[in-house]
């Protein structure tokens, strides 16, 4: 069945121009019904897809309903002139689109509607009328015919006609000619509504039946009001009624949807209006590849052309440059080909491995690399420019330009919590819609699959906007912070780059032996688990396992789930180990069942399919508001580290031969920062005297140091950096609320520059809006628009971020300080927070430690030395 939409069109143009009232273009010029309509049009491909498309338009002047009733609709307000305006503006784009419109003198647009329902009776057709008018809605009919609401983008059959009104479609006319139209004037029953209306057409069904049967009528109210109106009700169903004899018969000749893009033909209007936003749309689809709406995407398949445009390039050219590929594994993807842009005007896409059928002459491999190697020796401008240099080193072997800067970092240091890939940055900043990859390629192929012409076009528009983006951020980032990056940030992405490329070996031997034991391990605790539970059941279901401890063995519980069981997570079972042997069981199952199926399966198969064993992370310098590194595919950050089978499963992770791991652990550096920022004399005295700090703090809060109190002011020393309360330490030490607070009370009795430390940061927090790392780095803080939990943990967030923030700054600075000293022989293989771990042949690893640390040590001068612990062994799981 094909598809017929009727756009009624005064009154969806209506509704247009009061949805975004007031929008007007620089010179003062309303704008807001043409920029409704343009969008409207844009989305009718997706929104309302139809074989056949109408607008239906009213006629000038007085229609027949007003020789039924001269009050019919005689109640409206003129409408404001800047409505007036731009309904012959719109009515122009109808026609330069080509859109089939109709009008018929002395009736309405709803009588042409109907007409055409009535025409289409018999067709094969069906028909959707975009509409807000509730007169339409009796045209309703299931399978047939349906009214689609513009502004709700709700689609009403019959069923849900009957929801929104109370009534069937049938009986629209007989609703409004009880309840009347304020609207349309319709008077209906003086005193009769929508609700009295819907009971009396329950009961009755319609108008007539209603008059015939008046004695029945038990409301005796409204039986009077029935009598005295009857005279308007009649009137007022003979207005609501629709005229359907109109000789529509040849509307639907021209009335095809068409293929092309309608709004090309009234891109003078779109310009004129400032709809730059749906200019912006237009240009990232790739069937208007050949229109002039922005910059010029061009495919180069010409050697010649090619160095032409790369001739005369130095270090102070500035060239944007992306690259495609055939995925987003830099091991194993291979270049399709490559864009750059210089200038806001022109961008550039060179083809070199696109493989389909009749696909035409591409460029080379030995001459694209001969131009690479001319891009590199220019500004390399780029967004997410790791990727980028690995690919090309793998598949080119080249290695970094000398000058280039990252889009994607500036962004991250612009706003470290805002998303920071190209397609919402360019939304962001130019309220740019870029061409999505998606669209481009189709499920289960690559961007070798894409043709060429819609290749230009994507890829070119990835370089321009990059390049957009370097020259928005030269303007718009602080100096400190472009100084930053062109000083810290760009560098580390070679050390990133050398982490990944490093990996870390597993002996798979030996990690076979123990899933394999694992497995034994599992099984039993899951006897162990049924026999204390009295029954079999599903251990990794939450629900069931919900109902073994609160329902069967009634434990106590806490809160329902939104799925209406208790809560089975870490956090409830930890406070449930004293309540029930299975407790213990069920953290031990979880622990090695996690590890098994998240760590050690995964990890294995990696290994497994390497020639040399190794696992290889992708580090994200961008995926953390603190700045620090994050790592994933696999998260080598995240390998459990203690628990009693942490050991164990970290002893299959070894060095190579001839080699040894080495550890670096920064000591308590974020207490050392507290120290820094806060100048508290007492903790300054503790860690220059070298003193257990948490020993020190447990002798002032408890008046001596032993186990017990030792773990307390540790809990307190780190808890606080992160914002904890004396409720979090009460639930953290299971000790009542009063005594945690007490503790946190003496604590900041003895370190009083803290206490106060905390609260001039939580007022420049919330004055400025961010705060500042170490290095100069921000986060910022939405107070303005935040509710009174999310001010508090704002609050909270902004001691971390400065913290932490300024511990990364500390590893990262020291990064790329120990890079130089970093050879085959010895490599750094990954970074854990305030950790580095190297692998270093074995007889430098000693000179090695002593130089590093002592790097690491001396990186930065603060108020406070800094500290390092080294490890040396064979394997990560002997590290300490």
């Amino acid at each position: 069945m094909k598809t017929l939409t009727i756009i009624d069109t005064f009154g969806f143009f209506f509704r247009l121009f009061y949805a975004l009232k007031g929008l007007k273009t620089s010179t003062g010029k309303p704008s807001s019904m043409v920029s409704g309509f343009a969008n409207f049009i844009y989305s009718l491909k997706n929104e309302y897809k139809s074989d056949f498309l109408i607008f239906a338009l009213d006629s000038k002047g007085k229609t027949f309903r007003s020789e039924i009733d001269p009050n019919y609709k005689i109640n409206r307000i003129p409408p404001p002139p800047e409505l007036l305006e731009q309904i012959p503006v719109c009515i122009q784009m109808i026609e330069k689109m080509g859109f089939k419109s109709s009008s018929f003198e002395g009736y309405e647009a709803d009588d042409i509607i109907a007409s055409i329902v009535r025409e289409c009776e018999d067709k094969d057709i069906f028909v959707r009328i975009i509409t807000q008018d509730k007169d339409l809605y009796q045209l309703i009919k299931d399978d047939k015919v349906s009214i689609y609401s513009p502004i709700s983008k709700n689609d009403y059959n019959e069923a849900a006609c009957l929801e929104k009104y109370g009534v069937k479609p049938s009986q629209i006319r007989d609703f409004l000619a009880l309840c009347g139209d304020s609207a349309d004037n319709i008077p209906g029953v003086k005193g009769i509504g929508a609700k009295g209306a819907k009971t009396l057409l329950d009961e009755f069904g319609n108008l007539e039946s209603i008059y015939e049967n008046l004695t029945l009528v038990r409301n005796e109210r409204s039986k009077n009001l029935l009598l005295e109106g009857k005279e308007n009700a009649f009137l007022s169903k003979k207005l609501a009624s629709l005229y359907d004899k109109l000789d529509v018969s040849n509307l639907l000749v021209g009335a095809e949807f068409k293929e092309e893009e309608p709004l090309l033909k009234v891109v003078d209007i779109l310009q004129e209006y400032e709809l730059n936003l749906v200019l912006k749309k237009l240009r990232s689809n790739p069937q208007n590849k050949d229109k002039n709406l922005g910059f010029q995407a061009k495919l180069i398949t010409d050697e010649n052309e090619l160095f032409s445009l790369l001739q005369g390039l130095d270090k102070e050219t500035i060239i944007a440059f992306d690259t495609e590929t055939t995925g987003l594994d830099t091991k194993h993807a291979k270049i399709v080909g490559f864009s750059f842009c210089m200038n806001e005007e022109k961008a550039f896409y060179v083809p070199i491995n696109h493989d389909y059928l009749g696909v035409p002459k591409q460029i080379s491999f030995e001459v694209a690399k001969k131009a690479i190697t001319l891009i590199y020796q220019a500004f390399v401008v780029g967004h997410n420019l790791k990727y980028d240099f690995e690919i090309i080193k793998n598949n080119f072997g080249l290695n970094l330009p000398q000058n280039y800067a990252d889009t994607m970092i500036l962004a991250w240091l612009k706003n470290p919590s805002s998303r920071v890939n190209m397609d919402d940055l360019a939304k962001r900043l130019f309220d740019y819609e870029t061409l999505h990859f998606e669209s481009l390629v189709k499920k289960g192929e690559t961007f070798a699959s894409v043709d060429l012409s819609k290749a230009a076009l994507y890829a070119s528009e990835d370089a321009f906007i990059t390049l957009k983006f370097y020259l928005y951020f030269l303007q718009n980032l602080e100096k400190p912070l472009l100084d930053l990056a062109k000083d810290v940030e760009f560098p580390f992405i070679k050390v990133i780059l050398m982490l990944e490329n490093n990996g870390l070996k597993l002996d798979t031997e030996l990690l076979s032996k123990l899933m394999q034991k694992f497995s034994v391990d599992i099984k039993a605790l899951s006897e162990e688990i049924y026999e204390l539970a009295g029954e079999r059941f599903n251990i990794n279901s939450p629900k069931q396992v919900s109902d073994i401890l609160f329902v069967k063995l009634g434990l106590p519980s806490g809160k329902k789930g939104k799925n209406g069981t208790f809560s089975t997570d870490e956090k409830v079972l930890n406070e449930l180990k004293d309540e029930h042997a299975i407790i213990a069981k069920l953290l031990a199952y979880r622990e090695l069942a996690k590890l098994y199926s998240t760590y050690c399966e995964p990890l294995l198969n990696l290994a497994l399919n390497d020639e040399n064993s190794r696992i290889y992370s992708s580090f994200l310098q961008t995926g953390t508001a603190t700045g620090r590194l994050s790592s994933k595919d696999p998260n080598l950050q995240n390998i459990p580290a203690h628990g009693q089978y942490a050991k164990d499963y970290k002893s299959c992770f070894i060095a190579k031969k001839g080699f040894s791991f080495i550890s670096l652990d920064y000591s308590q550096i974020e207490l050392r920062m507290l120290a820094h920022f806060s100048e508290d004399e007492k903790l300054i005295s503790a860690f220059a005297n070298d003193e257990d700090i948490h020993a020190r703090t447990a002798v002032m809060i408890f008046g001596q140091s032993n186990y017990e109190t030792r773990s307390i002011a540790k809990s307190i020393n780190f808890g606080l950096i992160y914002g904890m309360g004396y409720k979090t330490l009460s639930k953290n030490l299971n000790i009542e609320a009063k005594l945690a607070k007490e503790y946190i009370e003496k604590y900041f009795e003895n370190f009083t520059s803290i206490k106060s430390y905390f609260e001039n940061v939580k007022i420049e927090a919330r004055k400025n809006g961010f705060i500042k790392t170490l290095l100069g780095r921000k986060r910022y803080f939405d107070f303005e628009n935040a509710s009174a939990m999310m001010s508090a943990a704002y609050e909270r967030e902004s001691v971390n971020s400065i913290l932490q923030g300024s511990a990364s700054d500390v590893i990262k600075l020291a990064s790329l300080e120990i890079a130089k000293l970093l050879d085959d022989e010895k490599r750094l293989i990954l970074q854990i927070h305030d950790e580095l771990i190297f692998e270093v042949k074995d007889e430098l690893c000693e000179n090695f430690a002593k130089k590093a640390s002592d790097i690491m040590e001396n990186i930065v001068k603060l108020k406070v030395n800094l500290k390092t612990s080294s490890s040396i062994a064979k394997n990560w799981g002997e590290l300490k």
